[in-house]
């Protein structure tokens, strides 16, 4: 049964796409069969792929409002083991439309409940909607990206209590998994203050791995390659391939709550 990881954060910009790639990419590079769900509108997993979204003969919005089956629409990615499920602008309609569906909480998970991989990665829109909800309900583990920038800490509380609501009424197993400090900039007081304050707040749950602001991590996804493929000896590519095994090793240890 495959190990299904949501990433989320509703504050945008705080590095969950490239998380959701990079950590993909190490993943199969272990040896893992690992599909990626594409949950964002804007499809930047999609295309940080390779994956040509004009190109599609469906997507994940054809999955979850069609009732296409997922295997279908699922894409190989040119990294051996790693598969995704993409979506593209059109997803946006299924916020609204998924509304007068009934379980409509549940489409994710029973789109994807059948599908043999080890891994199964969602990455999460940013924002509390309906997707992002189904991607919560699909999930045994939450991983929450929090940038570390002045306001790193704001709108989490909304996210902690939509997680308690989502376990509270709809997945009692989704475990949080920790959380990843990203654009850290190791010169700076502020990050080191800030990653202290996120420890702070999350005791026992923040990854050692710090994601720290690397020009490399940036350039990758417009040439749709990870950064294992584009820079591997970049300070950013080391970054994820520590990250990836310690979702490894937390991912055998039981699912922890916060």
């Amino acid at each position: 049964m495959a190990h299904i990881i949501a990433i989320a954060n509703q504050k945008g910009g705080v590095g969950k796409t490239t998380t959701t790639i990079n950590l993909g990419a190490y993943l199969a590079d272990g040896k893992k069969s690992v599909l990626i769900v594409d949950l964002d509108p804007q499809g930047n997993t999609s295309s940080g792929l390779g994956i040509a979204k004009d190109k599609l003969a469906g997507d994940l919005y054809d999955v979850l409002v069609e009732k296409m089956p997922a295997l279908a629409v699922v894409q190989e990615t040119a990294i051996k083991g790693l598969s995704v499920l993409p979506a593209s602008p059109v997803l946006a309609a299924a916020e609204v439309e998924l509304v007068a569906h009934a379980k409509r909480e549940f489409k994710l998970r029973e789109a994807i409940k059948d599908l043999s991989y080890d891994y199964i990665i969602i990455d999460c829109p940013p924002s509390l909607g309906i997707l992002t909800i189904n991607g919560l309900v699909a999930a045994n583990d939450l991983i929450i990206p929090v940038q570390a920038e002045f306001y790193a800490l704001e709108g989490l509380g909304q996210l902690v209590q939509t997680v308690q609501r989502v376990r509270k009424g709809l997945n009692p197993k989704l475990g949080l998994m920790g959380v990843l400090v990203t654009m850290h900039n190791g010169r700076t007081s502020l990050s080191t203050q800030v990653h202290s304050e996120i420890k702070r707040h999350f005791p026992d749950k923040v990854f050692d791995t710090v994601i720290p602001r690397n020009v490399r991590l940036a350039e990758a996804p417009s040439f749709g390659k990870s950064i294992m493929h584009y820079d591997k000896w970049s300070k950013g590519a080391k970054a994820y391939k520590d990250f990836a095994k310690e979702v490894v090793k937390r991912s055998k240890q039981p699912a922890g709550k916060s």
